[in-house]
C-alpha cells in the first residue's frame, strides 16, 4: 500500500479500512443515544441500494432493446455499428449495479451451515464474514476507481466500432474536473462522434464496487450495533 495517496494527512487505506471499523466501534458504544438517528441513515442507504438495483434493471432492459434493434437492422439491411460492444457495456453495468441491491435481498451465495449452530456462533461468524467481505470489496473498489483514472490518462479507446457523442464524454468528465477548467473543457468539445473511451463503461464498474463495499460495511455496522444484519434470507431457505 505504498502507492496509496494521502488524504487529510492520513493514507487512503486508513480511511477505507481502519475508519469504518473505528466507526462501528463508536456506534456500538453509543448506540442508545443514536437509536433515533441510525434507522433514518440506514433507510437512506437502503434507498440508494434500491436505486442501484433499478439502474441494473434499466441496463438489462437496454440489452433487450439493443437485441431488438439488431434484429430489425438485419431484416432491413441497416448497419448498427457497435451493437455488440454496447450490449457488453450494458451487461457489465447490470452486473455491477445489481451487486449492492442483490446483497441486501439475500441473492448472493452465502454458506450458512455454520451460522445455524447457535446464535452466538452466528453473530461472530457472520460478523467475521462481513468484515472480510467488506475489506475485500473495498480493496476491489479502490483499484476499480484507479483503473478508471489510468484508462483516462492513457486515452484508451475501444477496439470495436462503437462510437458515442464527444459532448457526452465531456459531461462525464465535468464532475472530476475543477470548475475553473469547465469553460476550456466545454470549448474543446466539437460535437463529433468519437470511439468510446474505455473509462466511460468502466464508470459502472467503479460505482457498483463502491456501492457493494459501502453495503458490506453498512451491514457489518448494523450487525455490530443491533446484533443482526439487514440481509434478508433467501426464500428457498
Amino acid at each position: 500500500m505504498k502507492d496509496w495517496p494521502v488524504l487529510l494527512g492520513l493514507p487512503l487505506w486508513f480511511w477505507l479500512f481502519v475508519a469504518p471499523v473505528v466507526l462501528a466501534a463508536l456506534l456500538f458504544f453509543s448506540r442508545r443515544g443514536l437509536s433515533p438517528v441510525l434507522p433514518r441513515a440506514w433507510a437512506v442507504l437502503d434507498r440508494i441500494y434500491f436505486v442501484s438495483g433499478v439502474l441494473a434493471a434499466v441496463c438489462m432492459v437496454g440489452i433487450l432493446l439493443i437485441i431488438v434493434v439488431q434484429m430489425i437492422a438485419r431484416w432491413t439491411g441497416f448497419t448498427f455499428e457497435g451493437s455488440t460492444e454496447f450490449a457488453g457495456y450494458a451487461m457489465a453495468a447490470t452486473s455491477f449495479f445489481a451487486l449492492a441491491h442483490a446483497l441486501g435481498r439475500g441473492a448472493h451465495i452465502r454458506v450458512s451451515i455454520f451460522l445455524n449452530i447457535n446464535n452466538f456462533t452466528k453473530l461472530w461468524l457472520d460478523g467475521f464474514a462481513l468484515l472480510v467481505a467488506a475489506i475485500t470489496a473495498t480493496y476491489f473498489a479502490r483499484f476499480a476507481v484507479k483503473t478508471n483514472f489510468i484508462s483516462e490518462m492513457l486515452n484508451d479507446r475501444t477496439q470495436g466500432q462503437d462510437q458515442i457523442p464527444e459532448f457526452f464524454v465531456t459531461l462525464l468528465a465535468l464532475p472530476v474536473t475543477s470548475p475553473a477548467d469547465w469553460p476550456e473543457l466545454l470549448s474543446q468539445n466539437g460535437g463529433e462522434w468519437i470511439y468510446t473511451p474505455v473509462w466511460v463503461p468502466q464508470i459502472a464498474m467503479s460505482i457498483g464496487t463502491i456501492l457493494l463495499a459501502l453495503c458490506l460495511w453498512d451491514h457489518f455496522i448494523r450487525l455490530i450495533v443491533t446484533g443482526h444484519s439487514a440481509i434478508k434470507k433467501e426464500k428457498v431457505e
